[in-house]
């Protein structure tokens, strides 16, 4: 099952990393179930497995917390036995997938507060948070103008549009990237996810930061919202990805390099705000 599951992620480029977090833990549950004779053989397994999973996608923060809470939570107690190993292996993962995901709603519910009623405002690519935020304002009666971009090359945006275009309240656009700086001004806020923050710097889907730097020019907040988790300490590398050709164009690039990175840093400098499910930070 690990196997499968570290394919499976390798793979999961559309979806958020709560998503491939939980999927990550759960996976590694099935690692109990196999015979071992020491806790220290457990343990090891454990970690090698939990070291596959966090390979698939070095880039997701709540990814590589929750791996490693897992196995320093099994590595560090007092264990009799192989069972209790066992045990406490699977009630660690279950309440690591809880509180990822919990976490996540909480997070919402926060940049929800920041939505006022009849307030227009500018998301880019698609983050679940951030989706779920604007559906919590609408549910509390907030009317709401959403701009979205289409977050090229995987047109990621054209998910949001299609998700906020069915919630009652609030009216929904489409936009190309490029088309984003033409409805800044309009806009009371720009709100985004985020992939992670480590030290100074904001990773997110590639086209956050042009996206930043654009609203601070024309004078438009930033704020972005994600689980506390993807706040992670320095010592943490973030691992780019850079994804095949074919997404930009389908013929063949003859005589030039087709460059696709999945994300941007963009200076903390650029954000106004950081929404987590702790709540609010002004930066």
């Amino acid at each position: 099952m690990i196997d499968e599951t570290v394919e499976e992620i390798e793979d999961m480029q559309t979806h958020s990393s709560s998503t491939v977090a939980v999927k990550a833990a759960t996976a590694l549950e099935s690692i109990t179930d196999r015979e071992v004779a020491t806790t220290e053989e457990f343990e090891r397994d454990l970690e090698r497995n939990a070291g596959a999973l966090r390979r698939a996608n070095p880039s997701h923060a709540t990814l590589q917390n929750a791996m490693l809470e897992i196995i320093n939570t099994v590595k560090r107690a007092d264990k009799t036995t192989v069972e209790d190993a066992k045990a406490l292996a699977r009630s660690t993962i279950t309440d690591v997938v809880k509180d990822i995901e919990q976490a996540k709603g909480r997070a919402a519910r926060n940049a929800a507060t920041v939505l006022e009623d009849g307030a227009t405002v500018l998301t880019h690519d698609y983050s679940t948070t951030v989706i779920e935020a604007i559906e919590r304002a609408a549910e509390d009666g907030r009317e709401l103008d959403v701009y979205t971009t289409e977050a090229r090359p995987r047109f990621l945006g054209r998910r949001t549009a299609r998700r906020l275009a069915s919630v009652d309240g609030v009216e929904t656009h489409l936009v190309t990237d490029g088309a984003a700086g033409h409805y800044l001004p309009e806009c009371d806020r720009v709100l985004t996810g985020m992939t992670c923050i480590v030290d100074d710097k904001l990773y997110n889907r590639i086209g956050t930061l042009p996206l930043a730097a654009t609203a601070e020019t024309v004078g438009t907040p930033l704020s972005v919202v994600g689980a506390e988790s993807k706040i992670v300490p320095g010592g943490f590398v973030f691992e780019n990805e850079y994804r095949a050709a074919s997404e930009v164009m389908r013929e063949p690039a003859e005589g030039f390099t087709v460059e696709n990175p999945g994300y941007d840093a963009t200076p903390l400098s650029l954000v106004d705000s950081v929404v987590t499910d702790e709540g609010h930070k002004e930066l």
